[in-house]
This record gives C-alpha cells, sequence and structure tokens, in this order.
C-alpha cells in the first residue's frame, strides 16, 4: 500500500494523539483531526463524540486510513467502557465501512492480555497468546481486536491492532523498562501499521526495542517497524529509585501489572 494521503485521527486530543499529530505530517501523511472535545490551535478539527455516525461518517469521506485512539484509556465504570470504547469502536468501523475506507490501525493494549502471567527471561510473548483481559478496559480492547477481525473477513477492511505497552515520553516506572513506547517509536509503528501490505486483521505489539522486553516484536518489524529507542537507558535511576520488582508484586507476575488488582 502507498504511503496514505489523508488520515482521519480519532482521539487526536489524548497523549498518544498528541504525539502523533506533532509527528505523522513528518512521514508525510496529511492528518484529519477529531476529538470529542476541541483541540487547541487547530480551528479545524472536528469536534464530535465517536458515536456520533453522521459526524464519522462525514469526517470520513476523502480520507485513505484511520487511526482510531478514541476511547476510555484506563479502567472505568462499564457503562463507561461500553459506550466510549465499545460502541465508540464499532461505530467507526461501521463509519469507515459506509464510506469505503479500507485500512484502519486500531490503538488496542497489553491490557487484552493482562492476566498473562511475565513471560522467562529470553521467551516473549507472542501475538497468538489468548486473549486475557484485566480489567473491562482491556476488555473493550478484546472487543475491538475481534470486531476488526470481523469487518476484515466480511467487509475487507484491513486493520492492524496495536497492543500498546506504555507510550510516555520516557519511563516512569520499573514495570515500564519492559512496556515502554517512545512517542518516536510510536508513530513509526503507526507509519508502518498504515503503509505496510497488509490483508486482513494482524495484531502486533507496541513497545521500543527495550532490552528487557516482554513481547515479540517480530510481527511489528515485519510490517517495517523499526524501532529506535531503549528504556534501558533510564534502567539505572529507576531502579536506583525504585529498586527491583518483588515476586509477588503484579508489576512482576502479570503482563497488566497493577490492571490486576483494579
Amino acid at each position: 500500500m502507498s504511503d496514505p494521503q489523508t488520515v482521519l485521527l480519532t482521539g487526536a486530543a489524548g497523549l498518544v494523539g498528541t504525539f502523533l499529530r506533532a509527528r505523522l505530517p513528518e512521514q508525510g501523511h496529511r492528518l484529519r483531526l477529531f476529538d470529542r472535545v476541541p483541540i487547541p490551535g487547530e480551528p479545524d478539527a472536528v469536534t464530535a463524540d465517536v458515536r456520533d455516525a453522521a459526524a464519522l461518517a462525514d469526517a470520513m469521506r476523502g480520507v485513505d486510513a484511520v487511526v482510531h485512539l478514541a476511547g476510555i484509556a484506563t479502567e472505568a465504570p462499564f457503562p463507561d467502557i461500553l459506550g466510549s470504547n465499545i460502541e465508540g469502536t464499532y461505530h467507526v468501523y461501521e463509519a469507515a465501512r459506509r464510506t469505503g475506507v479500507r485500512r484502519i490501525v486500531f490503538a488496542s493494549s497489553n491490557h487484552a492480555v493482562g492476566f498473562t502471567g511475565r513471560p522467562p527471561a529470553g521467551e516473549p510473548v507472542g501475538v497468538d497468546t489468548p486473549q486475557r483481559p484485566d480489567t473491562y478496559y482491556g476488555l473493550s480492547k478484546c472487543f475491538g481486536e475481534n470486531l476488526a477481525s470481523l469487518y476484515a473477513d466480511r467487509h475487507g477492511i484491513d486493520t492492524v491492532s496495536l497492543r500498546i505497552g506504555s507510550c510516555f515520553p520516557e519511563p516512569t516506572t520499573v514495570r515500564m523498562l519492559s512496556t515502554w513506547l517512545s512517542p518516536d517509536d510510536c508513530a513509526r509503528l503507526v507509519h508502518a501499521a498504515l503503509t505496510a501490505p497488509v490483508s486482513g486483521h494482524q495484531v502486533v505489539y507496541g513497545i521500543s526495542a527495550n532490552s528487557r522486553a516482554w513481547w515479540d516484536l517480530e510481527p511489528a518489524r515485519r510490517l517495517g517497524y523499526r524501532p529506535q529507542d531503549d528504556a534501558e537507558e533510564y534502567a539505572a535511576g529507576l531502579l536506583a529509585e525504585h529498586g527491583e520488582l518483588a515476586e509477588d508484586d503484579p508489576d512482576h507476575r502479570y503482563i497488566g501489572g497493577a490492571f490486576t488488582r483494579m
């Protein structure tokens, strides 16, 4: 697939959306921004909820692909997750079907497999590990991945679901030495997911080239993802401040870390 000229970015006002707004244009993408809140300095952004089918359909006209970030980004009561993350994601895929958009990059999460045990060193968790959500939030990401599979098979919408780890300017916990995705690598990963030859639905993990990585990055590398950052740069300071994780700490035991206690 050639580089999309226009990409609809839902959830553009959020943390990851803000990272991508600053970086995807450098990769050659022209962005159309969508969020339920106004975005300062972006008067042309669409201000609407992703459950607004008419607004979504209008925003998708003429775009080549969608990067779907919109939704609640942590655990919340089920009715809130149901509306924003589950119904919202359905409306995104349905609008894409109706308007003829054939590529979606879906922001999934490691919390779709959060109750998976932390792997032994040197044995990364693959993308084929069974879904084991750790929260209603994680459950919504399982739904999104399965919805993507349905719309790929039934309607021909190719999707890359990114099981994003911890996307922050820098890692702030010992767990993040394994799960960190730098903002620059996030843009590299999304660009690869937008432009790689993809057929159907694919799941990849979204982390930087971390020395302590828990997840198999090979499927993402096959898309053309070339991570350039490593959380190990921050290891000495974080370990001096926090120490190594105790074996009974959820951050040590489970992929989902503290989400397994929520």
